[in-house]
């Protein structure tokens, strides 16, 4: 080889080297799929089940290395939320291969200071997030964050090392304006994580808004004609959370649904799935790392911490796809 050939080589490794690693889009039989946790308050609606399920049943884009839950508000305690999340991996087939691990119930301020004892509020999940955070063979592992930070926070406290081999992608906040649940859940836990260096990524809710993650919704009845039956039968049925028995994921997504009162549902957490799998179905801005003080965003300008900020999700791309993929898991 000669030496411009090589100079040639060389400038190009570099440049993969230094590039910044952007969302990954739909794996192929030879791609290489997505390492993730997803982080989840499993329990308090209905959401996050059909997030789990998508991203369990989507094995050709996802490597799900374990599902870690944390209590909010709603849906009872930790281990109510727990046994939703253990419900789901069982009836899409996953147990006992993909586990659940207890998280926090507190909230970060009220645990940090016990990080460093051997038990604390939430520390199997904690351990488990810095665990396979430290795995070097695995390259970067994304935590879909689900529900509120604190168990990520928690774990960037106790080893700040995992920080540069995680990307957080957060179904949270309705930037630039306040409010939302899985931020209001734990508000401490927002601040410093945008002062760490780690890679953050905010996916919008912005209710009764047409750009956030609300306005990725599913009606009753499109539940009814399109899930019932769908995802691996399995055995023995579980009993589900308003009762019943069921033998696969479409069936318990549309007890899910009968359950509530309006006649069609957001399915936020799911549409946070969907731009990790694929993040031509969101558009993402670049923005200098805000702070949120006295009830409200400052936004920094000069802030050279920067996260990314989703919005403007493709509702009928990303709704397709979860059909298809609940057709075909």
């Amino acid at each position: 080889m000669n030496t411009a050939a090589l100079a040639l080589l060389t400038i190009c490794a570099w440049l993969i080297c230094v590039q910044p690693v952007t969302a990954a889009g739909p794996a192929g039989p030879e791609g290489k799929k997505t390492r993730i946790i997803v982080d989840s308050d499993a329990n308090n609606e209905l959401d996050d089940q059909h997030a789990i399920a998508y991203v369990l049943l989507s094995p050709g884009s996802f490597d799900i290395e374990g599902i870690t839950v944390n209590k909010t508000f709603g849906g009872g305690g930790i281990r109510q939320h727990a046994e939703e999340a253990e419900r789901v991996v069982k009836l899409c087939g996953r147990f006992p291969q993909v586990r659940v691990y207890e998280g926090a119930t507190g909230s970060f301020e009220e645990i940090r200071p016990t990080v460093h004892r051997p038990v604390f509020d939430g520390s199997p999940a904690v351990d488990f997030i810095i665990a396979r955070a430290k795995e070097e063979s695995g390259g970067t592992l994304v935590i879909l964050a689900i529900g509120k930070l604190t168990n990520i926070g928690l774990a960037l406290c106790k080893d700040p090392s995992i920080g540069k081999s995680i990307r957080i992608v957060w179904l949270g906040s309705n930037y630039p304006d306040p409010g939302e649940y899985n931020f209001e859940n734990d508000t401490s836990v927002v601040n410093y994580i945008l002062g760490l260096s780690v890679r953050f990524e905010i996916a919008t809710v912005r209710y009764g808004k047409s750009t956030g993650t609300a306005a990725v919704q599913a009606s009753v009845d499109d539940i009814r004609l399109k899930m019932r039956g769908k995802g691996p039968r399995i055995a023995p049925k579980v009993v589900g959370r308003h009762g019943g028995e069921f033998d696969c994921f479409g069936d318990y997504s549309v007890d899910l649904f009968e359950h509530v009162k309006e006649k069609s549902r957001s399915l936020y957490d799911m549409a946070a799935a969907a731009i990790v799998k694929n993040p031509g179905w969101a558009d993402s801005v670049v923005i200098h790392a805000p702070r949120f003080r006295n009830g409200g965003w400052v936004d920094q300008p000069g802030n050279p911490r920067t996260v990314v900020l989703w919005e403007n999700f493709d509702s009928e791309k990303i709704m397709k796809d979860f059909y298809n993929t609940m057709d075909k898991p």
